[in-house]
């Protein structure tokens, strides 16, 4: 691998350790096994790193999260594509991000800090509840989803069940407590369906088999 892709590759993962603000370019040169010239030799500065890194995590997202989904029409079946993937193949991510989802930690430590960072991070959330709420709209218009159903609502309870579902796995890594925490959300969007179409289920008590 060569030095600038070491640079990324160690950078990503110490940013979803440390977080962006407490990861010095000494962590990374250590990491890397570089220099400092080997470093400046690519980056004029670690906010430049910042941006570059933050492109390559979002297009790791994409990878992982929306594998598949283009594949698929119905779509409450691709919110629980997508989120499934986001369980297994982006949370579980381990090599990239070894200290849980690395855009969650940014949001955590630069809204104050470092806001003009943060609306670049800001944009990735954005572009996810845009696209939960266009893909339930567009299940709501196709008879999927109930026609009293408030996606805006919908969309809001989604988005924050998938970012508190990543915090609580970032703590304690147990897969038991994300099993729940997405199928939760699973369980969520199946209950926004046509009333003929719900499973006759308890809820809550399916939640505790999980």
């Amino acid at each position: 691998m060569e030095l600038k892709d070491r640079i990324y590759h160690e950078s990503l993962r110490l940013f979803s350790e440390k977080g962006f603000l407490n990861t010095s370019i000494s962590d990374i040169l250590v990491a890397t096994g570089s220099s400092k010239g080997g470093f400046y030799n690519h980056f004029s500065s670690k906010d430049e790193l910042f941006y570059e890194v933050l492109a390559i995590a979002q297009s790791i997202w994409r990878e992982k999260v929306l594998d598949g989904v283009d594949q698929i029409e119905s779509p409450t079946a691709k919110i629980k594509l997508i989120l499934e993937n986001y369980r297994n193949r982006y949370l579980k991510d381990y090599d990239n991000f070894p200290g849980g989802c690395v855009f969650v930690t940014f949001s955590v430590e630069l809204d104050d800090q470092r806001p003009d960072l943060m609306q670049e991070v800001a944009k990735g959330f954005i572009g996810l509840k845009n696209m939960l709420k266009n893909l339930l709209e567009e299940g709501k218009a196709q008879g999927e989803l109930r026609q009293d159903v408030n996606t805006n609502r919908a969309t809001e309870l989604i988005f924050s069940g998938m970012i508190g579902s990543s915090v609580l796995f970032g703590v304690d890594k147990s897969n038991d407590t994300l099993e729940r925490s997405i199928n939760s959300l699973i369980l969520y969007l199946n209950g926004l369906g046509p009333e003929d179409s719900l499973v006759d289920i308890n809820v809550e008590d399916h939640l505790l088999e999980i």
